[in-house]
């Protein structure tokens, strides 16, 4: 059988040197000594016959060597870490799912999601990431997460083979604040022309149906903001910045956790929920649990 030969604590201190940028900041993060750390990378570029890190002003950064290594080092670790779940999770007896959330999900759509988990016989330990849609597809595709909860589907033809899964959609509605709320509930709609409204940006998926939908009623509001991130979004909205677009499936959990009230209902605003994963097919069961028992929630599913 074929060895590598490379000593794997030497590839790390290379692994944490250029993630920290030097010696210094790894050595502090590690707890060791820059002389320890210095000489181990060293030995690593010795034995390998190549140089995988060089100056850059202040920084050190990885060669072309250095960037190929690197790649395979996050491969290395985090299957490594991976291993050491599953093995935590074996004697635990529990199940291990490590979750991507895209940033303009909404928080409460998430957990509702993945309330279904924890109906299982086995425990379900989540881990949560949240991210940019296209950084969570690529961690999807590399196998650093199990699964994508997105409020958008993957384009065909792409050249990530991931594979979305319609898990449900639902009505939308304006909320506001009472003050706001008072001013402009009546003759909704039309009472929006130049009403103050918090926007997801546009390579949000529902930002497009929502632009359509004010020009389809012939009103052009004042954009008091527009937002990646849809949980920053809802915090202005709180505080009155304006009128702001979420599920009409959790108007309860809106009106509770953010203290706003109905301005009005957009029936033909839809906003659809899907999961990413890697696979045509599901097999993990706490995925499967969510695409089970999705139909019995809050959201209508689209067949």
């Amino acid at each position: 059988m074929k060895t590598s030969g490379l000593n794997f604590r030497h590839l790390y201190f290379f692994y944490m040197v250029a993630k920290e940028g030097g010696v210094t900041r790894a050595a502090e993060r590690l707890g060791l000594a820059v002389q320890t750390i210095s000489m181990q990378l060293a030995l690593l570029e010795q034995s390998i016959g190549k140089q995988l890190l060089e100056p850059q002003g202040r920084r050190l950064v990885p060669t072309e060597a250095g960037k190929l290594a690197l790649n395979y080092c996050e491969q290395i670790f985090l299957l490594g870490d991976q291993l050491q779940d599953a093995l935590e999770a074996s004697d635990a007896g529990t199940m291990r799912l490590t979750v991507g959330i895209s940033d303009s999900l909404p928080k409460l759509v998430a957990y509702r999601l993945l309330q279904a988990t924890q109906q299982l016989d086995q425990q379900v330990r989540l881990v949560c990431m949240e991210d940019e849609f296209e950084s969570l597809l690529a961690d999807l595709a590399l196998g650093k997460l199990d699964v994508v909860l997105t409020d958008r589907t993957v384009r065909a033809g792409g050249s990530l083979k991931v594979f979305s899964h319609l898990l449900g959609e639902s009505d939308m509605q304006l909320y506001g604040t009472q003050h706001l709320a008072r001013r402009y509930r009546r003759n909704f709609p039309a009472s929006l022309h130049g009403a103050p409204l918090l926007l997801p940006t546009r390579n949000n998926a529902l930002r497009g149906r929502i632009d359509a939908w004010f020009i389809e009623h012939g009103v052009r509001p004042e954009i008091a903001g527009e937002f990646e991130d849809n949980a920053m979004l809802n915090t202005f909205g709180r505080n009155g910045m304006g009128l702001f677009f979420a599920p009409a499936a959790l108007e309860a959990d809106i009106k509770a956790q953010f203290g706003v009230v109905l301005v009005g209902h957009a029936p033909e605003l839809r906003e659809q929920f899907y999961a990413i994963s890697n696979a045509r097919k599901i097999t993990h069961p706490a995925i499967e649990a969510i695409l089970n028992t999705v139909h019995d929630g809050p959201f209508s599913v689209s067949v």
